[in-house]
């Protein structure tokens, strides 16, 4: 994705630069086009708490980033060429990557856990294509619920109904320069899927940053809120974040074997089976995360996998040689994809190296398999896990791992405050007229 051309469309008068933080929302500053040389040359300073806040921009004492070192400053610096945001005339956007003021890497930027994997399988010979597929809701700003009703799953007058604002997420952000692929409404009112082009995880995760983003913004400007929240609503579908493998060597899908799923397909598989409870923080850091994990809504429970299964957590694709490939589908559509990549290459590495073997494929049911393994369907037990997982932490990196299993901490601690520091209205719907 690097690019050492970072010249401004004709036209520009203001760049957005920005990058991914801790939970993978886009930040950064917008800066006249009259400053931009200056930029390009020297990047542009912020707070290295930018890694180390929540997604309220919330900050606490941490190893890394802490009252006592100040809170210090780090370097944005351009990475893409800038690409012209079409319903902003004369407003471009460049991703960007953050070094120290030393000029060095920061332990604690998610980015480096992913590069890290990238690294990895290149010297074993393999480059990784990720496919990633985005649920999320069209809401109305002031009442925060959607303004159509019912279902409307794959429907294309429902389809048409949303085009005013689906119209232009697909078409304008594609002009923009992430390639969307298709779009359809979900499985519930107000909700979509956008499915981004597969391409190497570098460039895959970057795109994802940069999407949530400018889907929340080109919302805006229809009218709309646009939410990633994982459950926003109890009783409808979950916004989820499913990715698509497939790994190839000497120009050759190496997970298909005359459009079948290779041995290396399976170890891959049986990779992710092994670390798929321990990751599960890297798919949801949040209480609200973990209540998409419920059976029969197409959120996986347990590590099954299958052929064309919907019921599994891992669903294998086949067909062409180059369209065989591997779904995991349990992270929610909020959750940051630097590391929830890392952790599924890592994991799908490891695999492949060891020579693992998946358990037996699931046929039918998943929901109903009593003798999977299942992951984590509260926040309290995926935060145990990751906190002993010495794996995880080395994915991660000590300092990464350390403040995002805070910050989930902490998450866990302010819901359980807010739940036991206050009578609900079941309480009083339940009791008060018997007492």
């Amino acid at each position: 994705m690097a690019s050492e051309d970072f010249s401004l469309p004709e036209g520009t008068h203001t760049v957005v630069l920005g990058l991914g933080d801790m939970n993978g929302i886009m930040r950064g500053k917008r800066i006249p086009a009259t400053h931009w040389d200056s930029i390009c040359k020297n990047g542009n300073a912020l707070s290295v708490a930018l890694f180390a806040i929540d997604m309220t921009c919330d900050v606490w004492d941490t190893p890394y980033v802490n009252f006592d070192n100040g809170y210090p400053d780090c370097h944005m610096m351009p990475l893409t060429k800038p690409a012209s945001i079409p319903w902003e005339p004369g407003v471009a956007m460049c991703f960007a990557r953050a070094e120290g003021m030393d000029h060095g890497e920061i332990p604690i930027d998610p980015r480096n856990a992913l590069k890290r994997q990238v690294e990895r399988a290149a010297l074993m010979g393999l480059e990784i294509n990720v496919g990633t597929e985005l649920e999320f809701y069209l809401l109305d700003p002031e009442t925060n619920k959607p303004r159509d009703k019912g279902i409307g799953v794959y429907a294309l007058d429902r389809a048409a109904e949303l085009e005013h604002v689906l119209g232009p997420i697909r078409q304008q952000i594609n002009e923009f320069g992430i390639p969307i692929e298709q779009s359809n409404p979900e499985y519930a009112a107000g909700q979509v899927e956008v499915n981004i082009r597969y391409d190497t995880p570098m460039l895959a995760a970057d795109r994802v940053i940069m999407f949530r983003s400018l889907v929340k913004q080109l919302a805006a400007h229809h009218g709309y809120r646009a939410t990633f929240m994982a459950k926003p609503f109890f009783e409808e579908s979950g916004n989820g974040f499913h990715t698509h493998y497939s790994l190839w060597e000497n120009g050759k899908n190496v997970f298909s074997e005359g459009g079948k799923l290779s041995a290396k397909g399976r170890n891959f598989i049986g990779g992710l089976q092994k670390r798929m409870a321990e990751t599960a923080l890297c798919g949801s850091a949040t209480v609200n995360g973990f209540r998409r994990r419920q059976p029969y809504t197409f959120s996986p429970v347990n590590t099954c996998w299958g052929m064309d299964n919907r019921t599994v957590g891992i669903r294998v694709i086949e067909g062409s040689e180059t369209a065989t490939r591997v779904e995991k589908r349990d992270a929610g559509a909020d959750c940051n994809p630097y590391f929830l990549l890392a952790a599924e290459i890592a994991a799908g590495l490891d695999g492949i190296e060891q020579g693992l073997e998946p358990s037996a494929m699931t046929t039918g049911n998943a929901y109903e398999d009593k003798e999977a393994e299942p992951i984590p369907s509260d926040l309290g037990t995926a935060i145990g896990l990751a906190r002993n997982s010495d794996w995880l932490r080395g994915v991660m990196g000590d300092d990464m791992h350390e403040l995002y299993c805070q910050q989930s901490e902490r998450e866990l601690e302010f819901f359980n405050d807010y739940i036991n520091n206050r009578v609900t209205q079941h309480e009083r719907d339940r009791y008060l007229g018997h007492f």
